[in-house]
């Protein structure tokens, strides 16, 4: 703690967590002090209409965006509360920043890393403050909460991206393009020895050279660095059943969390998860030590991380093949060696059942299977680029704030290309951060001629930002603009038909169109049971028929150029 300006947390009992006002107040007045270390400014506003705020801090008053990208440096990114009621990482970085304000030492490590910060990124949660909504979190005394005024998940929000927040976010990280990332989080879950837990990007997902980078240098670096400051470190705890004790599972962070976001512009990414029954001062205290030791990292590691940052973007910019989904490789797990409670169950006392508690005076300390690896779970060929009629504002809008190169057709023109019919989708019961998500998506590949207009948009994937415009415009992608429900109205159809008249011309129909008729004779022998439903069956005549066919049906409008 710095005598002239601790934070708030500092001030406290050490299970106090700042407000807003409090924190942008704090940053304003080392920014007013310390002009050549910190610039601090407003970059946009949250949809209920909060400033939101960034930082960037650097050793040689270098705070130009241009410039510093113009001069290679490495670009350390740190994001906070997200989730405001997880608030380790807001009081974290106000200790860091000042610290660099007024400790030179440390400014100079800094070297010519660049340090960039949102000190508090849901600012619509952070002013709704209680004490009740992380039912079973340890302090601190007062916190915000989850859901900003929209009642979104801003970590679920990245791709999709419905708030203004994640419309910022978008911008500010394409912008800056960082080199590393980290997001502080807490967890909830089962109970064991950890304070701090990590979810990083995927390495398999990460893919080129940056994932085994990260999976064999970096990743090791930290939980040895981790474990010598003394706040041993485990993967996040993921249990592939109930407790740890039969192995946890790495999180496939997909690109609508921000790590998997991160990813889609190949920066590696951190989400440390600190353990929820925890003191709040345990929590912060390994947070302030996982960001010293990632950004420490990165300072001595930037170079190389640039490089194999800037491979992977040239990889990728002459893939021939694409992942787009994973899935885990179950049969292959590896071992962590992990601390944890014993697990016990009892007879409830609400119902008839046996609920799980752990046993903290049974710790244990044993291999576990770890199943850290990730295999392709759907693949695609890939296209020279993408046509997207100007139709579809909402998918453009997201390709250009994610710095997605574009040209517009001139004029008129025919042209053969890939589309996809959709066979069929499964889609979520109930509404998913404000969408009815598609969890599942057949698709059968087929070629067609089309005639592209004038303003629609050409994507070519000889490009830098290839990996951001096949993960959303592929629809089988993980976190796809599909899935997400942006082309949802080519899955209605339009037209219909009056039974009385429609009777008739079914029979002719059948009559005139082979493959109709065997395809109904076919539909007929698995659903015996529909044919006594007049609509069931005159509804797949029409659906089936060529005569009143509607192209656009099921047809996904993004062109594939092969």
């Amino acid at each position: 703690m710095h005598p002239d300006m601790p934070t708030p947390y500092e001030q406290g009992n050490q299970n106090q967590t700042t407000t807003w006002s409090d924190c942008i107040a704090f940053y304003e007045e080392l920014a007013q002090r310390f002009p050549h270390v910190l610039r601090f400014e407003q970059i946009g506003t949250s949809d209920g209409g909060i400033p939101v705020h960034a930082g960037v801090i650097s050793a040689d008053g270098v705070h130009d965006r241009a410039q510093i990208k113009a001069e290679g440096r490495t670009v350390f990114f740190n994001n906070n509360g997200i989730h405001p009621g997880e608030p380790e990482g807001v009081d974290a970085c106000m200790a860091i920043v000042r610290d660099l304000c007024f400790d030179p030492v440390k400014l100079a490590a800094l070297g010519k890393t660049v340090l960039l910060f949102v000190p508090l990124y849901n600012v619509d949660g952070a002013l709704n403050r209680a004490n009740t909504s992380r039912v079973n979190q340890d302090g601190p005394e007062q916190f915000g909460f989850r859901g900003n005024s929209r009642h979104l998940d801003l970590n679920r929000d990245f791709v999709k991206c419905d708030t203004l927040n994640a419309r910022i976010f978008n911008q500010l990280l394409t912008s800056w393009d960082p080199d590393v990332m980290v997001d502080t989080h807490t967890s909830n879950g089962a109970d064991y020895p950890y304070t701090m837990t990590l979810i990083h990007t995927q390495a398999d997902k990460l893919g080129y050279g940056l994932g085994p980078f990260l999976r064999e240098t970096m990743l090791p670096h930290i939980y040895k660095e981790m474990d010598a400051k003394g706040w041993p470190t485990c993967p996040y705890v993921n249990p592939v059943k109930d407790t740890p004790d039969d192995g946890i599972a790495e999180f496939l962070e997909v690109p609508r969390f921000s790590t998997g976001f991160a990813a889609l512009h190949h920066v590696i990414g951190f989400m440390p998860e600190t353990h929820m029954l925890k003191p709040y001062k345990d929590r912060y205290d390994s947070m302030r030590a996982l960001l010293d030791v990632t950004m420490d990292f990165t300072i001595q590691h930037g170079e190389q991380i640039k490089q194999l940052r800037a491979a992977a973007r040239e990889q990728a910019a002459n893939a021939k093949e694409w992942t787009v989904a994973w899935k885990m490789d179950e049969a292959n797990p590896s071992t962590f060696r992990f601390k944890g409670y014993a697990a016990k169950r009892s007879a409830s006392l609400l119902g008839n059942y046996q609920r799980l508690s752990y046993d903290r005076s049974q710790p244990w300390e044993k291999d576990i299977a770890y199943y850290n690896s990730f295999v392709p779970a759907a693949t695609v060929r890939a296209p020279k680029g993408y046509i997207v009629p100007q139709a579809w504002r909402e998918a453009i809008e997201r390709l250009q704030w994610n710095g997605v190169e574009m040209a517009r057709f001139d004029e008129a023109s025919t042209v053969e290309a890939q589309y996809y019919h959709i066979t069929s989708v499964t889609s979520r019961a109930n509404a998913y951060e404000g969408h009815m998500y598609h969890d599942d998506v057949q698709l059968e590949a087929r070629i067609g001629s089309f005639t592209v207009q004038p303003g629609d948009y050409f994507i070519p994937l000889k490009q830098a930002n290839a990996r951001y415009a096949v993960e959303t415009l592929e629809p089988q992608g993980h976190d796809s603009f599909f899935r997400w429900g942006f082309f949802n109205s080519v899955l209605e159809k339009k037209e219909t038909f009056s039974d009385y008249v429609f009777e008739d011309l079914a029979l002719e129909m059948l009559e005139t169109e082979p493959e109709l008729k065997a395809r109904f004779e076919a539909w007929k022998t698995a659903n015996p049971a529909l044919l006594s439903d007049q609509d069931a069956v005159l509804g797949f005549i029409f659906a089936n028929g060529k005569r009143h066919a509607e192209p656009e049906w099921r047809r996904y409008p993004v062109l594939s150029v092969l």
